[in-house]
Parts: C-alpha cells; sequence; structure tokens
C-alpha cells in the first residue's frame, strides 16, 4: 500500500463577496416581499460573506464544470502540468446537468488527454468521496497522482422567479402566497465555489498533507431524508421523484427547489456525527489529545457550541481554540466547504511538520458523515 499526499490546494471563489444586506438585491424577492425569515437564519448561521456566481446585474457568470475547473487551474506549475493528471475526481450537489457526469463536463474544460473518472452524487459529503476515491486509487497503486474537487453552484437554484409559478398557484387557490420554511431556509444558507487538491504517492514542496485514514458513516436504514431536492416528502416520509410529478407541477409546487426538514436536523445532525467521529478515531487508536488542528463542515454558527459539546458527550474533547473555521467569510459552500478550509489553513503559514489535522464533515442529505485524519509534512 502506497502513502498518499495532499501536495497542493487550490480554490475559486466567483465574483464578490456578497453582504447579508445585498443577498436580496441579487437572489431577489419573493412576491415582491421582503423575507421575514432572512434576518433569523443569519442571525444564527453567522455568516457576514459569501459567493455566488451571477453579478450584481443578475446575470450568470459560471457553471459549475468552469467553477471546478478554475480551482484546479489552481494547481498546476512547472513541475505538474494538465498532461500530467491521471484521475480526476469530482463531488458536488449541483451539477449542471443530470448527465453526462459533472466529472466529464469538468474533464471537457481542461483540454489535457484521457483520464480516469470519477463523480460522487450526494451532498456535503460528496466532496468527500471524491477525495476518498482518489485517496483510495493512490493508496492501491491504481495511479501516481489524483485530482480530487469539490464544488457547488447553489445560487441559481435559490433565484426568486424559480419561486414565481407556485406563488401564482397558491395566490389562484386563495392561499398565503408564502414559500414554506423548509424551502426559504436554505435561501439564506448556501453560496458558491469550489476547491480543488492535487494527490501524489510523494510529499512535495515545503508543505504536503498526508492523509492517514478516511471513514464514512451512512444512517440512511434508520432516517429519513432531511435535506433534499427534485422530489418533495410525501407524508409517511418517503420522497416522490420529480419524475413521477406532472410537468406542470415541478412549477406549480417549486419541485426542484432545496428543501431541509429543520426538526430533523436539529435533532440528529450532532449526535450522530459526533457517534461517527468517535467510531472512527477507536478504530484507528488516536487520542483527541494528539489532534492539532479541527476543521468541522458546520453548516451554522449555531451548530459550532452544539457540535463541541456533543463531542464532549461522547468522549472527544478538542478545545475550540483547536478549531478552523472559514463560513463567515465563504459561506456554506456544500461539498466545497472542507477544500476551501483545508486550502486556507495549509496556505495559512500556521501548520508545522508532524501536526496532526481531523476533518468531520455531517450530510444531512440522509445523514452520512466523512472523517479523515491527516498529518502536516
Amino acid at each position: 500500500m502506497f502513502d498518499v499526499y495532499i501536495t497542493r490546494a487550490g480554490k475559486y471563489l466567483p465574483n464578490e463577496p456578497v453582504s447579508n444586506d445585498e443577498m436580496e438585491d441579487i437572489l431577489g424577492l419573493i412576491n415582491e416581499t421582503t423575507s421575514k425569515a432572512r434576518r433569523i437564519v443569519l442571525r444564527n448561521n453567522g455568516i457576514t460573506n459569501r459567493y455566488y456566481a451571477i453579478d450584481r446585474e443578475g446575470n450568470i457568470t459560471h457553471n459549475n464544470a468552469q467553477l471546478t475547473h478554475n480551482a484546479i487551474e489552481q494547481l498546476y506549475d512547472e513541475v505538474f502540468t494538465k498532461n500530467d493528471v491521471e484521475l480526476l475526481s469530482c463531488g458536488t450537489s449541483s451539477p449542471d446537468n443530470l448527465f453526462p457526469s459533472h466529472a466529464s463536463m469538468v474533464h471537457g474544460l481542461m483540454g489535457n488527454r484521457s483520464i480516469e473518472l470519477n463523480s460522487s452524487a450526494g451532498v456535503c459529503c460528496a466532496g468527500m468521496n471524491a477525495l476518498k476515491y482518489g485517496f483510495l486509487s493512490i493508496r492501491s497503486g491504481n495511479t501516481k497522482n489524483a485530482i480530487c474537487t469539490g464544488s457547488e453552484r447553489s445560487a441559481t437554484w435559490m433565484l426568486a422567479n424559480k419561486f414565481n409559478n407556485e406563488i401564482i398557484n397558491l395566490k389562484n387557490l386563495e392561499e398565503q402566497p408564502v414559500i414554506a420554511f423548509k424551502k426559504e431556509f436554505l435561501r439564506w444558507m448556501l453560496s458558491d465555489g469550489a476547491g480543488a487538491f492535487l494527490l501524489e504517492d510523494k510529499p512535495r514542496g515545503e508543505l504536503s498533507l498526508k492523509i492517514e485514514w478516511m471513514e464514512s458513516f451512512s444512517y440512511a436504514h434508520e432516517h429519513e431524508a432531511c435535506m433534499y431536492a427534485g422530489g418533495d416528502k410525501l407524508e409517511d416520509g418517503t420522497l416522490k421523484p420529480w419524475q413521477d410529478y406532472d410537468a406542470e407541477e415541478w412549477l406549480k409546487q417549486s419541485i426542484f427547489s432545496v428543501k431541509q426538514d429543520v426538526k430533523l436536523l436539529d435533532k440528529y445532525v450532532m449526535d450522530l456525527g459526533s457517534l461517527s467521529t468517535k467510531k472512527a478515531l477507536e478504530k484507528h487508536g488516536v487520542n483527541p489529545e494528539e489532534i492539532d488542528y479541527l476543521l468541522p463542515h458546520v453548516s451554522s454558527n449555531f451548530f459550532g457550541s452544539k457540535l463541541y459539546r456533543s463531542l464532549l458527550d461522547h468522549g472527544i474533547d478538542i478545545p475550540e481554540d483547536k478549531w478552523f473555521l472559514n463560513l463567515s467569510r465563504v459561506g456554506n459552500v456544500g461539498a466545497a466547504s472542507i477544500y476551501l478550509m483545508v486550502e486556507e489553513l495549509m496556505n495559512s503559514g500556521k501548520l508545522k511538520k508532524g501536526e496532526k489535522i481531523l476533518l468531520i464533515v455531517p450530510e444531512s442529505g440522509r445523514f452520512t458523515y466523512s472523517v479523515a485524519y491527516l498529518t502536516v509534512c
């Protein structure tokens, strides 16, 4: 088995940062009415800036594949070029098309040569699943290098015009023309961007991160979907897929909007994440005291203190002064978030050889978790 190292990290955040007060100027007003939920959600999530692949005139500037490709281009130098890539593994929850795959669309922009591809679907763990595919490929000797990515383009899903037909339908039914909180909640949570890692079988440069291990856990056998799109939840908790709705219902009910069951999220996401972390650390014999940096992907600062308490309840004491977060500065970028955190820390000048880094990524889709352990080399 071969060792695996993150030797370079890149990112791409489109356009200028968008402040809280500017969000509705870009995303638009639903039913020409200022959102009552916006300030409540923003006060709890602690995000002050985010990035959209939409300019201030409302023009779409990038698709997901372009965001991803722009991040990948940060990995090249005079030693490693696009023609040296052996494997491209891409994760996202917001691909530009149902098919071809996201990785195929990104590879089309690279313009290099024939390479192996992998596309990982899901929500936040899609980026970690893409990373694990690259990790296992190099670990097994299948390839000597891999580029792994996490990316999202969510803002275009959140534009007010995507909800117009549902508002018209509610008015026609003489109902209150207000979008359900499970749909509006995520308008103020998600943002756009991409991160990319170059994985190699040897360390390179002044600083590399050795991937010691990666573990994943799913609890879909116990819980119904919490975050979903392209369907709607029925009373029995099952999801009715978009293909089973008439085309006119897609618009009338905003079937393709991203929805989140906030009650389920609050009830399960922290406890299952801490349980998964405990399982991973115990499996690999890691004492929490050995960890120098914890990089937890939290969708909101509201969950930060809850995660700390939940970890303590499971016997994992990692003081908050060891935590590294950039949520307030870049927003919740889903599958890209962990890449953006690692990239920022890796290029911060703070890391010292021998230090240990723990990554924790929860996915509320149907409660999936990824945990990884890195050593600074």
